[in-house]
C-alpha cells in the first residue's frame, strides 16, 4: 500500500511532466506558426488539405479500433511538420 506521501510525490511529478509538455507544445506552435502560414499559402493543388482530412480519418479510425502500437513523444520542434514532405 502506497503512503499518502509517495501519492502526493507521485501526483505532484506528473502533473509537472505534463504542465512541462503542454508549455513545450505551446511554444513548437508560436515558433512553427509562420512556417504553416508559409507552406498554406504555397499550397495550391490542395495537398496539405488532403493530407489533413486523411489524417483526421486515420485518427478517428484509430479512436475506434485502437492500434498496438503507440507514437512516442518527440522532442523534436519540427515533428509536428511531417506533413510538409
Amino acid at each position: 500500500m502506497q503512503t499518502l506521501v509517495s501519492q502526493l510525490t507521485t501526483t505532484f511529478v506528473d502533473d509537472a511532466i505534463e504542465l512541462a509538455r503542454g508549455f513545450g507544445k505551446v511554444i513548437v506552435q508560436i515558433v512553427t506558426a509562420p512556417i504553416e502560414r508559409i507552406a498554406n499559402a504555397c499550397d495550391v493543388g490542395g495537398v496539405l488539405a488532403g493530407r489533413q482530412s486523411a489524417q483526421r480519418r486515420r485518427d478517428a479510425m484509430s479512436k475506434t479500433w485502437p492500434s498496438r502500437t503507440r507514437r512516442k513523444f518527440s522532442l523534436s520542434p519540427f515533428s509536428s511538420l511531417h506533413h510538409l514532405t
